[in-house]
């Protein structure tokens, strides 16, 4: 299996999987009531600072939505938590702080959803813009439409790509076959696709563990 993933990683496979897994749920279709913001960890961090990104980018493109961020944090200390840091980030970008509601109970996908339901008091036709990781997406709308809300959209927060041939100087950008220790995809292309593998590894392992327990 390790070899097998080693050989993929020299081939685009990995990120059209992780592409595919962002991209394969189905668009929210109308204006959103409120969109959802997904905690990534600690922050910052790589994760949570791209949601925050995009989750601050849909509240400019939809005013009249409100913004639950879903993260758990100590309520005696609020403003030393990764949900504060959360809400500065999105709020950054000119986005009203009354706009702003937090699921502070939820401690994976699946109950996160749930607090948000009752959160909502059970009403399924408010609509959903669930902004996550591009690998996540998928498994976000199918738990949160298990847990009874009708019109939910995901928003993958994928990352900018950077050209690789101003990794490259120019002599090296004319040269058809390069050296080893100077191949962007030995140096980058290579180490970045077996990251995706395992991230999507892991949630093709979270998506069959899901459908196990009836979450999704």
């Amino acid at each position: 299996m390790s070899l097998v993933l080693f050989i993929l990683s020299f081939t685009s496979v990995p990120f059209q999987v992780y592409y595919k897994m962002g991209t394969s749920t189905p668009k929210l279709g109308q204006q959103p009531d409120y969109i959802v913001v997904m905690g990534a960890g600690g922050m910052p961090g790589p994760g949570g600072l791209m949601r925050s990104y995009f989750a601050s980018e849909a509240a400019k493109l939809y005013p009249d939505a409100r913004i639950i961020i879903a993260l758990p944090y100590d309520t005696n200390d609020f403003q030393n938590s990764d949900a504060w840091r959360m809400y500065k980030a999105i709020a950054a970008g000119e986005i009203d702080s009354a706009r702003f509601l937090y699921e502070k109970k939820g401690t994976n996908t699946y109950t996160q959803a749930c607090e948000i339901w009752k959160m909502l008091e059970t009403d399924s036709e408010k609509s959903l813009l669930v902004v996550s990781s591009p690998e996540h997406i998928r498994r976000c709308v199918l738990t949160f439409k298990k847990c009874g809300f009708e019109n939910v959209g995901g928003l993958p927060a994928f990352e900018a790509s950077f050209s690789s041939n101003l990794l490259l100087t120019e002599k090296e950008r004319k040269q058809t076959f390069k050296e080893i220790g100077r191949s962007v995809k030995v140096r980058y292309d290579m180490w970045n696709y077996l990251v995706l593998e395992i991230a999507v590894i892991r949630e093709f392992t979270a998506l069959g563990y899901y459908k196990l327990k009836g979450y999704i």
